[in-house]
């Protein structure tokens, strides 16, 4: 009987006392806080929907979450006029989800992205609501080629462990997405998953090997290409992370995604958007910065959350295609 992907990850349950407090930790100490050093992406959730239901998902996405509505091209242009009245160096307009090309503005949305002269970067599971745009997603790619970008959630490069995320029959919809991507020349990048108890190296041969004898165009060994995520479980243990941690961890705070980057939501009956920090939290009421753009770039993020430890400083995660 095989393993739920719940059961592969080593639980070592959350202390309660931790993450409690902005300023600082269980133990006293001063917590660590992240200001935007320079805002290079802006993410639009573009809503909670999805096609599939994974387990562990994070964003708890599913056919029936609409804890966050679809943004729409109104919402979305605001903001990048916002960008370019600030001048700002963006240079990529994240969309995440959900699936984002659920939300029925979403062409509209990456075109007024591209127009602009941004990079664009969509976070799909390359399923059947990416095909049903693939006659537009051809024509923004013959206009600006390599500036649309997408990265495919592949949490396996075996069809029984994928599916194990993502649930029976969704392996060929998503590998026939795939090969669309790569045969017809995109900017095409996957998303894999490290909780299979693989190293680094053997995660990045077993893809490259699928890539090869599928014939797709991605390099297994580029970070940016297979970018490997580790499991958020906000259930577990992990260090609360102080101002002493950048020395001992040799880290600078500016390499985290909060320095460089915020994301907009809209949340269910909201009259309008809201500006969190990033993609990871979404939900937290903690982390909502406001509807104005400005005044979020402005604010400094205490490293509060679970995730803010796990996924960002200790795994060194980032959701930017350059990293």
């Amino acid at each position: 009987m095989q393993k739920s992907t719940s059961e592969l990850i080593d639980v070592v349950q959350l202390d309660p006392r931790k993450f409690q407090h902005p300023r600082t930790t269980a133990d006293g100490q001063q917590r660590a806080r992240v200001g935007v050093d320079k805002l290079t992406t802006l993410w639009f959730n573009t809503g909670s929907l999805c096609n599939i239901t994974c387990d562990n998902c994070f964003m708890e996405s599913s056919p029936s979450n609409d804890a966050l509505s679809y943004l729409n091209t109104a919402e979305v242009t605001a903001y990048l006029d916002e960008l370019m009245h600030h001048q700002w160096p963006v240079t990529e307009i994240g969309f995440t989800g959900g699936e984002p090309f659920m939300n029925p503005d979403i062409m509209k949305m990456l075109e007024a992205v591209l127009r602009r002269g941004l990079n664009a970067l969509v976070l799909t599971n390359a399923m059947k609501p990416m095909h049903h745009h693939r006659e537009m997603l051809l024509d923004l790619h013959k206009q600006f080629a390599d500036k649309l970008h997408l990265r495919v959630s592949m949490d396996h490069y075996t069809q029984a462990k994928h599916e194990l995320v993502r649930g029976p029959k969704t392996w060929q919809p998503m590998l026939r997405g795939l090969r669309w991507l790569s045969k017809h020349g995109f900017a095409v990048a996957v998303a894999g998953r490290t909780l299979w108890h693989e190293s680094e190296l053997q995660s990045r041969h077993g893809f490259g090997a699928f890539f090869a004898s599928e014939n797709i165009h991605i390099d297994a060994d580029h970070p940016a290409a297979l970018v490997l995520f580790p499991e958020m479980d906000e259930r577990v243990d992990v260090p609360e992370i102080t101002v002493d941690c950048w020395d001992i961890l040799g880290q600078s705070p500016q390499s985290l995604m909060c320095a460089s980057s915020r994301m907009v939501v809209k949340r269910s009956g909201a009259m309008r958007p809201n500006v969190v920090p990033c993609t990871l939290l979404p939900y937290a009421p903690q982390f909502d910065l406001g509807p104005d753009l400005a005044a979020a770039v402005a604010a400094e993020v205490p490293l509060n959350h679970p995730h803010c430890a796990k996924f960002c400083v200790l795994g060194g995660a980032s959701c930017s295609p350059d990293s």
